[in-house]
């Protein structure tokens, strides 16, 4: 059965990965980025790999994160650049890495490829006590092999699963998380991201399993669940989050 959780306004911040990655933002926007962050207590900037030095500068003396996107928005680079660009972005200050796995390996069939590739780049990340995102980009999956990406998670244990780019088809649906988490039960942590842009749909990323949601309307999400707080009189809201168990 699901078990009830309490989450206060700033746990709901802090689940949010505060994102700009559109390939026209101006060093100003990114700068507006890190702002907010600060402003509503966010977890993370996602930000591409190149402008990791800038948010560092900006966010230092916080404990906001600053995340690079690694090969994205496509994944279609060899497993050395993937390395060599992870080591980049956190020699220049990333401490959180989202990197897109790649899809084509996945679609002939090579696991082998996608596990290596994971493990690598989840050794990488941990070297440096960073936490590693994989980015599955669900929209152009089968279910089965969402489970076959996750089952290969469960074995390397990246730190989070990750539903999208947002650049795909389409982004996270509640289906896809709630597969997903309970393919990697408490082993590895899911970031549902891609098209939520209101609160109803947040939330129920939440309770489908998600300890993450990357997304560029968390402005505007949590002013919701603020209003939504202050008309029920309330601190905190209970939401039923999903077993931790492991489904074979």
């Amino acid at each position: 059965m699901p078990a009830m959780q309490n989450y206060t306004l700033d746990d709901f911040c802090r689940m949010i990965d505060h994102t700009n990655l559109k390939a026209s933002a101006s060093k100003s926007d990114i700068e507006k980025l890190c702002q907010e962050a600060k402003t509503y207590h966010f977890k993370m900037v996602a930000i591409n790999q190149i402008q990791s030095k800038l948010c560092a500068r900006e966010l230092a003396g916080t404990d906001i994160d600053v995340g690079a996107a690694i090969s994205f928005p496509l994944g279609q680079t060899t497993i050395e650049s993937k390395i060599f660009d992870t080591e980049d972005a956190i020699k220049n200050g990333a401490n959180e890495i989202d990197y897109v796995v790649n899809l084509t390996e996945l679609k002939n069939g090579n696991t082998a490829y996608i596990k290596d590739e994971m493990t690598q780049m989840v050794a990488t990340c941990h070297q440096h006590h960073v936490p590693c995102k994989v980015i599955f980009e669900n929209c152009y999956l089968t279910k089965q092999e969402i489970k076959t990406l996750a089952i290969i998670a469960r074995e390397v244990k990246p730190d989070f699963i990750k539903t999208s780019t947002g650049f795909g088809s389409s982004g996270a649906t509640v289906e896809d998380v709630r597969l997903m988490k309970e393919t990697v039960g408490d082993t590895v942590k899911v970031k549902a991201a891609g098209g939520i842009r209101n609160s109803d749909t947040f939330l129920a990323m939440i309770e489908a399993g998600a300890d993450r949601i990357g997304c560029s309307a968390g402005i505007t999400i949590i002013q919701a669940i603020k209003k939504r707080m202050i008309t029920d009189q309330v601190e905190q809201i209970k939401i039923n989050r999903p077993y931790a168990k492991v489904k074979q």
